[in-house]
């Protein structure tokens, strides 16, 4: 059972004040989005696509980012009713499910690694802040029974086949939450070194300062990293698990001011830094902000968070009024809605 300090996992500044902003989106998240099973992917009802989650299908995804909402805002009833339905939907006995479809009441095989250490994260803070040590030793069980499938050796999986009995060979660097894997692994010599190795990989991806991000994945058969295109939202949330640990270089922060200041956060760059795709995200905008407050810089987290606000839907006829999304397309996905509202919670 770890005893260190969870301060790793809850620790916040006080830039964040934007009541009026979260006011009107937990009012569209409470309204249109948040079920008796779960949030839907997308306030709009889209058809069934084997490949991707879309529509009014749940991801495990939006559930651990919810409850850690939940354990921000001391919603601590809230938070044990969720995190049960939670349980009833996603769980698979060692991990959770990454996908479930209501309308097929399919639930998907394989989890998302990450989406797993969200969900045991949140578990943690709450046993931390209300000193619950049911809920302490819920998180400890999770975690073990985790790490038994997706991280044998340190060497991180991006999920487990639970019918196959396999784990992908190849580890999204994005699902190394540095902070959480720290907490946990800090019971046991071998843990530790355990955590080292996954530490290393993380950094040994870095691209170089002319492109100072970090290689999408690591693949462990052949023992090296992908050059496939990077999704902004991952090779961010890659520099968030590096700040919570205050490892961030200070080129990534130089360059991502610049992309900030200039409203050039794009989804999407090749590993040598072109843009591929010149598309925007809130939820880009909300990790910026996130990585800006852990490494004190209000000014520049108040400028991302100025770019995410300026997603959310201001006309109050709107059936979508409050929420981070496209109006004309009738599209508002949990993912930005929920990095908004807990970015802002820095």
């Amino acid at each position: 059972m770890p005893t260190k300090s969870v301060s790793a996992l809850t620790q916040r500044t006080s830039y964040g004040d934007y009541t009026n902003q979260q006011k009107k989106l937990i009012n569209f998240l409470n309204k249109k989005m948040i079920t008796n099973q779960g949030i839907y992917t997308n306030y709009s009802q889209q058809s069934y696509e084997e490949s991707e989650a879309r529509g009014h299908e749940l991801l495990s995804e939006s559930s651990g980012l919810w409850l850690q909402y939940l354990v921000y805002s001391h919603q601590y009833k809230q938070f044990r009713q969720f995190y049960k339905q939670t349980k009833k939907i996603f769980d698979q006995g060692e991990q959770f499910s990454y996908r479930y479809t209501p309308s097929k009441k399919k639930q998907f095989n394989v989890n998302a690694t990450l989406d797993d250490l969200r969900i045991i994260k949140a578990l943690q803070m709450y046993a931390d802040l209300t000193k619950n040590q049911s809920y302490h030793k819920e998180a400890v069980q999770r975690f073990a029974k985790l790490q038994k499938n997706t991280m044998s050796e340190g060497k991180i999986a991006s999920f487990y086949d639970i019918k196959a009995h396999k784990a992908s060979t190849e580890g999204s660097l994005a699902y190394y939450d540095l902070a959480t894997l720290k907490y946990f692994e800090s019971s046991s010599t071998q843990n530790k070194k355990m955590y080292q190795k996954q530490l290393s990989v993380v950094k040994s991806g870095f691209l170089g300062d002319a492109f100072p991000l970090y290689a999408s994945s690591y693949n462990w058969q052949a023992e090296d990293y992908s050059q496939a295109d990077l999704n902004t939202s991952e090779a961010l949330e890659t520099v968030l698990h590096l700040a919570e640990i205050g490892k961030v270089k200070e080129v990534t922060l130089n360059w991502l001011k610049r992309q900030v200041d200039n409203n050039s956060l794009y989804n999407t760059y090749s590993v040598n830094g072109s843009v591929v795709s010149k598309g925007h995200s809130a939820g880009s905008y909300a990790l910026a902000a996130e990585i800006f407050a852990l490494n004190k810089n209000p000014r520049m987290y108040h400028k991302a968070m100025k770019l995410v606000w300026k997603y959310q839907i201001q006309d109050k006829s709107s059936p979508m009024y409050g929420a981070i999304g496209i109006e004309r397309k009738k599209e508002a996905y949990s993912y930005n809605n929920l990095m908004a509202l807990l970015a802002a919670q820095y």
